[in-house]
C-alpha cells in the first residue's frame, strides 16, 4: 500500500494483488513494458475472463478475474518504479475498471437466472460500492504525508498533462471518466458532504470499508462462479448495497 504513510497503513481486503503486482513490476522495469501496455493487458484478461463465464469455464474465469485484479495494480506500480507517472493511464484505468464491471454483470445476467434489467442495477450498485470506497481512500491519501495525489477528492476539470504525455489525450479520457463516474460520485457525496474535511479515517474503518474495492469485489465473483453460484451472484451484490448506508452512518456517529 505505497499510497499513504506507514501510521495510516490499514488491512486492505480489496489489495491482495499488491504483492504479486510489485514483484512482476520489478521483474520488467528494465525492459520497454510501459504503464500503458500493462493497463491494456488487463483490460484484455477481463474480456477473455467474460469469455470464459460466457462459455461455462467458470473456473478459469474465476482464476481471470484474480490475474486481472493482479495486473490491474501493476500498471500503478511500474509507472512508480520507472518514476512515469500519467494522467491517461489513471483514467484509461477507472475507464477500463467500469467498462468491465459492466461487462461482467451482464454475461453473468446473461448466463443465470436473473433479468437483464436486474443485471444493471446490479452493476450501478457495484459502482456505487466501489465508489464509496474510493472516496474515503482519496481522502485519507490526500491528508497522509507524501501520499498519493494522482486522484483528486472533486475532479471538475481536467489536469496539467505530466511532460510524458498529451494533454488533448488527457482531455478526452477525462471526459469519458466523467461520463462514467461523475454520477456515482455526486451521489455517494451527497450522502456524506462533511467526509472530505475529516483529517484521518481510522484503520478499523478503512479495512471495513475495502470489502468495496474493486479486487474484493472481484474475488467474491470469483468465489462464486468456482462453487457454482453463478444464479446467486447479482442478488447478492445487490443485496450487498445495504451495507452503504450503514458505512456512511458508522462515519457520520463515530468519525468526527
Amino acid at each position: 500500500m505505497p499510497k499513504i504513510d506507514k501510521e495510516q497503513r490499514f488491512f486492505d481486503f480489496s489489495d491482495y494483488g499488491r504483492g504479486p503486482a510489485i514483484a512482476l513490476s520489478n521483474l520488467i522495469k528494465g525492459t520497454s513494458i510501459t504503464p500503458i501496455q500493462v493497463t491494456i493487458a488487463f483490460g484484455m484478461i477481463g474480456l477473455i475472463s467474460a469469455y470464459f463465464i460466457l462459455n461455462e469455464y467458470y473456473l478459469l474465469a474465476g482464476f481471470g478475474l484474480i490475474l486481472k485484479s493482479i495486473v490491474d495494480a501493476m500498471d500503478g506500480e511500474l509507472a512508480r518504479i520507472k518514476e512515469r507517472p500519467s494522467y491517461s493511464g489513471r483514467y484509461l484505468d477507472s475507464i477500463f475498471d467500469s467498462i468491465l464491471n459492466l461487462i461482467f454483470i451482464l454475461v453473468i445476467s446473461y448466463k443465470s437466472s436473473s433479468p437483464f434489467w436486474l443485471g444493471i442495477i446490479c452493476f450501478l450498485f457495484i459502482q456505487l460500492q466501489g465508489t464509496l470506497y474510493n472516496y474515503y481512500y482519496v481522502i485519507l491519501r490526500h491528508n497522509s504525508i507524501g501520499g498519493d495525489t494522482t486522484s483528486k477528492i472533486f475532479e471538475m476539470k481536467p489536469p496539467m498533462a505530466f511532460p510524458i504525455e498529451s494533454q488533448r489525450t488527457v482531455n478526452i479520457l477525462f471526459k469519458v471518466f466523467q461520463i462514467l463516474y461523475f454520477p456515482f460520485d455526486w451521489i455517494i457525496y451527497k450522502f456524506d458532504t462533511k467526509a472530505y474535511k475529516i483529517r484521518q479515517f481510522p484503520n478499523w474503518f478503512m479495512t471495513m470499508i475495502s470489502i468495496y474495492g474493486l479486487g474484493f469485489q472481484l474475488m467474491l465473483i470469483a468465489i462464486m462462479l468456482s462453487l457454482g453460484l453463478i444464479n446467486y451472484i447479482i442478488p447478492f451484490f445487490i443485496t450487498y448495497s445495504t451495507l452503504i448506508l450503514i458505512f456512511i452512518g458508522v462515519r457520520k456517529i463515530f468519525i468526527k
